[in-house]
């Protein structure tokens, strides 16, 4: 029942029974620990991170390497594992030990290793387009909700904002410098309030130099030192 459980909340039907009863074993009930599913969570945690990047990259064509990479910190973290996990009924599927089974709720490294195992269970059973189908079906309210966290942080619009407020001119971004061969160029870009010039900020394009320059300028406005400041 609790294998008819699990598919049914995964939208997956598992060819290898054997491997989904392991997907959902943990190590506090197995034999010995290679019959429980440490081993998937370890290739599961990897399936799950090239899902997450190439739907990222075909997703968000507009953003630089480094807000792809927190919004994918985001949605491959511990807690957003064992959030889906949580929210699938997953741990309820699983065979625990008497310590674990004891508790109405499993600790949340169980929950999110579930999950990453069953990922590694489905690309083991079914091949890469099931994993890539079962895990964007399962992410993709989490990457949406994570990109819309880091258009929060918009730090031109904010600097902006702040400086009209006050009555400020407009901030201008200046091009310090430029370093690179032309497919790994790197930009050095320093913002401008009227005659005051901020702190510069390296970016591999220019717009993430940018918007790290204006939080560089939004810190020294704060009277802080200024996250990306050259040591």
């Amino acid at each position: 029942m609790a294998l008819e459980r699990c598919e049914q909340a995964l939208g997956y039907r598992f060819a290898d029974r054997g491997l989904l009863q392991t997907c959902l074993t943990h190590a506090s009930i197995a034999n010995h620990r290679l019959a429980s599913n440490e081993r998937l969570e370890f290739l599961g945690d990897s399936v799950l991170g090239l899902v997450v990047c190439e739907a990222l990259y075909q997703s968000y064509p507009e953003h630089p390497e480094g807000e792809l990479t927190r919004i994918k910190s985001i949605v491959v973290s511990r807690s957003t594992c064992a959030r889906i996990s949580d929210s699938l009924g997953l741990p309820g599927c699983m065979q625990l030990g008497k310590g674990l089974a004891v508790n109405e709720q499993v600790p949340t490294s169980v929950s999110a290793a579930v999950f990453e195992s069953l990922v590694a269970g489905v690309f083991l059973d079914g091949g890469w387009l099931a994993a890539r189908n079962v895990v964007q079906r399962l992410v993709q309210t989490e990457i949406e909700q994570a990109a819309e966290l880091e258009a929060g942080r918009n730090y031109k619009s904010q600097l902006q904002q702040q400086v009209q407020k006050e009555g400020g001119a407009t901030p201008v971004y200046r091009l310090v410098d430029e370093r690179g061969p032309d497919h790994l160029k790197c930009f050095r870009v320093a913002a401008r309030v009227a005659e005051r010039e901020f702190a510069p900020a390296w970016g591999g394009s220019k717009k993430e130099a940018e918007q790290r320059a204006a939080e560089n300028a939004l810190a020294e406005l704060a009277g802080d030192r200024p996250p990306h400041a050259e040591s």
